[in-house]
């Protein structure tokens, strides 16, 4: 194995323990709330949010077969194999610990308005501190991070529909949260709005 073959996967456990579980699991103790505001309903907020579970498998049984199945990886994913330069795969671990460490931040300074999802029922606080001050959605621009940092590590067909996908749903997700914030907050979210950028 190389060593991009045992950092890809060891990196998304803790991602997902540090991003998902122990957030979501602190702000359950905090405040007594499910912070995973996603349902089963077959409204287009819902629907995202199950085309991101769908997302999420992929692309770890993908990393699983980079990392442990190299045989089946290169016969059946159709891997980029101009893509596969050092500097490439570099640049994707970069950008992946450069994403891990971008949304702990936003998610702190989110504190308890931080949620998976819009909850409808439930005002929380305009944040515009940190790095809400130099982008207005930096949990999902971390998000969309990973699946380039993949990408770059792992580059094959997979690997780049996912990336361009996760593109597209995220500015349908955001569109949908700006259309909550303006009609929850007003005024104060447009003046925010004008100020800061939608990613960065």
């Amino acid at each position: 194995m190389t060593l991009f073959q045992i950092f890809l996967p060891a990196f998304m456990i803790v991602y997902f323990f540090q991003v998902f579980v122990i957030r979501s699991y602190a702000q359950w103790k905090k405040t007594g709330q499910n912070p995973f505001v996603f349902s089963k309903s077959e409204n287009a907020h819902d629907y995202i949010g199950f085309v991101f579970k769908i997302m999420t498998v992929i692309s770890l049984s993908v990393i699983v077969l980079f990392s442990f199945f190299e045989d089946i990886y290169s016969a059946f994913l159709g891997p980029l194999t101009y893509m596969h330069l050092e500097v490439l795969k570099w640049t994707g671990t970069g950008i992946l610990i450069a994403s891990l460490i971008w949304t702990i931040v936003a998610q702190y300074q989110m504190s308890n308005s931080w949620r998976i999802g819009i909850d409808y029922e439930e005002k929380t606080t305009l944040v515009r501190v940190g790095i809400f001050k130099l982008s207005r959605n930096p949990v999902f621009l971390g998000v969309l991070l990973i699946y380039l940092g993949t990408f770059l590590i792992a580059p094959n067909a997979i690997t780049l529909t996912l990336f361009v996908l996760c593109y597209f749903i995220l500015q349908i997700q955001i569109r949908l949260e700006e259309e909550y914030l303006e009609s929850t907050h007003g005024q104060d979210y447009i003046d925010y709005k004008k100020k800061v950028r939608r990613w960065i």
